[in-house]
C-alpha cells in the first residue's frame, strides 16, 4: 500500500473540496458512492469509484479511512422515518464501515469519523468545548451513537479521530445556500430571538483540519472543527446583510419555524458556543477566523 485512503461521503459538500486536496498531496483514493463512476470523477477528480462496501470484504487494507457519509440532516423535515434514515446513514454505515474494515488484511493506520457539534444539544450561552457535557435530544444520541460505531475501529494499531464539525460555509453550497436568495432579495433578517450561536466554519477550515488529523499522528479523539470565533445568529445574519450589502429587517418568528419545521427547528432556534480548544491547542491554524471574510469568500459567486 502506498497512501490508500477510502473516503466515504466524498461527492458531499466537504467531500468535493477534500478528495481533490488529498490528490494534490499525492494520495490515492477510492471513493464510495451511489453515484457512477463519471459522475463521482467530475465531482472529485481521479479517483476510484465503490458502489458498495461489500465489496472491499478481505480487502488488503488502506492506510487511512476518511468516513463523511451522512444524509443532509436539515433537507427534510423530521418524521420518524427520516430520523431512522439519518440514523442509518451515520451510525448504520459506520457500523457496516466496522464489520469490513474488521476483514482487511491489514487495519487502517488512522480513521477519520464525521460528527457535528450536535452532539453537545442546545447549550445556551456557555462556552463548548469537547469536555463539556452533552444534553439530550435527537441530535445528541445521534451523534454518540455515530461516534461510538468509529470509536469501536480504534486500536494498537488504528488511531480514530472524531470530526465534530460546525455550521460549514463556503461557495456553492452547505446551510448558506439556502440564506442567499432572501438576505440577495432584502428579505433576510434573525431567526427566533437570534441570541442564539451558530458555530461556523468555513469549508477550507473542515479541509485542512481533516488533512491535519490525518498526518498529524498524535491527534486522537473528539475535536470541534468550529471557527475561534462563534457568533449569534442574530451577529451571523447581521454580518451576511453587510456582506451582501442588503438590509436584515424580516426577522423569522420562532412560532413559525416550529410549525412550519416541526422538531427540526431546533437546529435553527438552538445551538451551541462552541470552541476548537484541541485543534487550536494541539497547534491547528485556521484559515478563516473572522466571519466577515468567511462570509466574503462564501458569496462571491
Amino acid at each position: 500500500m502506498d497512501h490508500q485512503i477510502l473516503v466515504t461521503g466524498g461527492t458531499g459538500f466537504i467531500g468535493q473540496r477534500l478528495c481533490p486536496a488529498l490528490l494534490s498531496k499525492g494520495y490515492s483514493l477510492t471513493v464510495l458512492s451511489r453515484q457512477s463512476r463519471d459522475q463521482v470523477q467530475a465531482l472529485c477528480g481521479r479517483v476510484e469509484a465503490l458502489g458498495d462496501l461489500s465489496d472491499l470484504q478481505g480487502h488488503r487494507g488502506f492506510n487511512a479511512v476518511i468516513n463523511l457519509a451522512g444524509e443532509g440532516i436539515a433537507d427534510k423535515r423530521w418524521s420518524e422515518a427520516r430520523k431512522q434514515t439519518l440514523l442509518d446513514s451515520r451510525v448504520g454505515l459506520t457500523r457496516e464501515l466496522a464489520e469490513v474494515v474488521k476483514s482487511w488484511e491489514t487495519p487502517p493506520e488512522v480513521l477519520i469519523s464525521g460528527s457535528a457539534v450536535g452532539y453537545y444539544g442546545a447549550q445556551g450561552s456557555k462556552t463548548v468545548t469537547e469536555d463539556t457535557a452533552p444534553v439530550d435530544e435527537f441530535t445528541h444520541r445521534m451523534c454518540r451513537d455515530w461516534e461510538a460505531e468509529a470509536l469501536a475501529m480504534g486500536s494498537d494499531n488504528t488511531r480514530v479521530c472524531l470530526s465534530r464539525t460546525g455550521l460549514v460555509v463556503g461557495p456553492g453550497g452547505g446551510f448558506l445556500k439556502r440564506m442567499l436568495l432572501p438576505f440577495r432579495m432584502g428579505l433576510g433578517g434573525r431567526i427566533g430571538s437570534g441570541r442564539q450561536y451558530m458555530p461556523w466554519v468555513h469549508r477550507e477550515d473542515v479541509v485542512s483540519a481533516l488533512i491535519w488529523m490525518l498526518e498529524t499522528p498524535e491527534a486522537n479523539g473528539a475535536y470541534n472543527v468550529v471557527s475561534p470565533n462563534p457568533v449569534t445568529n442574530r451577529q451571523f445574519t447581521a454580518e451576511l446583510a453587510n456582506v451582501l450589502h442588503r438590509p436584515a429587517v424580516f426577522p423569522v418568528p420562532e412560532t413559525v419555524l416550529k410549525i412550519a419545521m416541526g422538531e427540526m427547528a431546533r437546529l435553527l432556534l438552538t445551538g451551541q458556543q462552541a470552541i476548537p480548544k484541541k485543534l487550536t491547542d494541539e497547534g491547528y491554524s485556521f484559515h478563516y477566523r473572522d466571519l466577515g471574510s468567511a462570509l466574503e469568500d462564501a458569496t462571491r459567486f
